[in-house]
């Protein structure tokens, strides 16, 4: 399983819409990925740093793939430019990604 890391850090001054991205964007995610090999989303919401203090990131969310093939056919698909572009109308911040895999 390979694992598309989204991560959005908290920056003085930037924007998030969480409702937004709940309501608008994940749906999106899965309903442009889906028929694509994407398994599962999970989305987090920063709370706070281990120490108490403010969280590093405002939020992250994992894609779920079948394999890499799978991750690159739904990002370079036809609706790949769609989901990036989408990005625009919930946050002011440039995202973080990092793909992983897990056994």
């Amino acid at each position: 399983m390979v694992i598309f890391s989204v991560l959005y850090p908290a920056t003085p001054g930037a924007s998030f819409d969480q409702a937004y991205y709940d309501a608008t964007h994940i749906p999106l995610v899965k309903d442009a990925f889906g028929s694509s090999g994407l398994k599962d989303v999970q989305v987090f919401v920063g709370v706070s740093a281990p120490d108490g203090g403010p969280a590093p990131f405002v939020a992250m969310a994992h894609l779920a793939f079948e394999d890499a093939a799978a991750m690159q056919a739904s990002l370079a698909g036809p609706r790949g430019g769609e989901v990036m572009a989408d990005v625009a109308n919930f946050t002011t911040i440039a995202p973080i990604a990092q793909v992983s895999t897990r056994d």
